[in-house]
């Protein structure tokens, strides 16, 4: 029998959270209530109380009662609740999360789900599930279900709404599927962009033929944290860092900039990686009015990814810069680190004929690079295109020579 976690205020939400503990136990599941509120009290029982864990996050309730302030209570909830809820999948107790609340209920159960493993189900029933919900899942496999109505009540929408959810949650618990349990040699993490699609499809083939999975990650900001948390978490044995636009973004605080860690933790570590700087020559600058250039870039060679995402060529000073970073960032690794460097361009947009095409830059890109890598890595350059097979395949066979030695 799988087990449910409901996650729930219930001072404000027990009727809610008992209709879903009732569909839950109607499919054949057992549901396990949890209490994550402050002030009220509720007749239904939970089945971890308040007081649980308030005091499983350092809390005390009753002190906490003596000027109830959600903003001064919220920081125990959220860590007595991600506590309880690690130990409980840890030990195989529960087998799915499902969470409901308005804004303020999201906002403390978010922290909570995103501290639980990749491929455990999680499920958030939410009323802010249809705005900007990047703040909510982080970089973690969250569901979000948007409530449409407010969730206070039980009527005939917001019934039909919270049995979706609960079975949703029990339907995931039922998968056996499990990403710690690869039966490959190994997991590749790989970064990639747009334009570097066909390398990496390449980079896929020739990993799978010699006995590894590939997980690919979408390097615009949340893709690029993604594969470092895996890294964390053992998921992933070793980096194609292919693309790196999250780090060139960074630098001007625009659309793929990734976060603070980005590009350290294999180096941390210790694992094999192979790092070109694919897509950091350009930028991915989101517009407010379309096809509209925006002020300070009408110098530069532009494209436009869509409408909305203008691109424009990095200078000699400005690829100065992002590689300065790059090798400030690389300084954390001090062995099995390969930096490739292809020469004819770093994305599709670079190579000869496309859009950005200036061997000018290439060529003072590369120049900046060798000044600001560190000595403690290996550094390689090829007279290709980061997408031609000859690039992608030295990268591809430096990994499987580190992960086999």
């Amino acid at each position: 029998m799988k087990t449910v976690a409901i996650l729930a205020t219930l001072d404000t939400k027990a009727a809610e959270a008992d209709f879903m503990r009732t569909e839950i136990e109607t499919l054949g599941g057992k549901a396990l209530l949890i209490d994550l509120s402050l002030v009220g009290d509720s007749e239904l029982k939970a089945d971890i109380t308040k007081q649980e864990i308030i005091a499983a996050g350092g809390g005390n309730l009753d002190e906490l009662l003596v000027k109830p302030n959600r903003e001064q209570s919220n920081p125990f909830i959220v860590a007595g609740a991600t506590k309880l809820l690690l130990e409980l999948q840890e030990a195989g107790k529960i087998d799915a999360v499902v969470t409901l609340g308005g804004t303020q209920g999201t906002s403390t159960c978010a922290p909570i789900l995103q501290a639980l493993p990749y491929g455990f189900p999680k499920v958030m029933l939410s009323t802010a599930a249809s705005g900007d919900t990047s703040p909510f899942v982080g970089i973690k496999d969250i569901t979000m279900m948007f409530a449409v109505s407010d969730i206070l009540g039980l009527n005939v929408f917001s019934r039909k709404i919270l049995a979706n959810a609960a079975a949703a949650a029990w339907g995931m618990a039922q998968s056996e599927q499990c990403i710690t349990k690869s039966t490959a040699k190994g997991v590749i993490g790989m970064s990639n962009l747009g334009v570097l699609t066909k390398g990496a499809m390449h980079a896929i083939d020739l990993f799978e033929k010699a006995g590894y999975e590939v997980i690919t990650f979408h390097a615009i900001g949340a893709g690029g944290d993604a594969m470092e948390q895996m890294m964390k978490e053992g998921i992933i044995n070793a980096v194609f860092d292919y693309g790196l636009g999250e780090i060139a973004d960074g630098v001007w605080g625009v659309l793929r900039a990734g976060g603070p860690e980005r590009l350290t933790v294999a180096g941390k570590l210790g694992l094999p990686q192979v790092v070109v700087p694919g897509g950091s020559e350009h930028l991915g600058i989101l517009v407010s009015k379309p096809s509209v250039i925006p002020d300070g870039w009408t110098d530069h060679q532009i494209t436009w990814h869509s409408p909305y995402v203008f691109v424009p060529r990095l200078n000699a000073e400005e690829q100065g810069r992002v590689a300065k970073v790059i090798g400030e960032k690389l300084a954390h690794s001090t062995k099995d680190t390969l930096f490739l460097m292809p020469l004819k361009g770093v994305s599709s947009y670079s190579a000869e004929g496309g859009e950005l095409y200036n061997p000018e830059l290439d060529a003072a890109y590369w120049e900046s690079l060798q000044k600001e890598l560190p000595n403690t890595i290996e550094i390689e350059s090829m007279d290709n295109n980061a997408q031609d097979d000859a690039f992608v395949e030295r990268a591809v066979a430096y990994l499987i020579e580190k992960l086999e030695k």
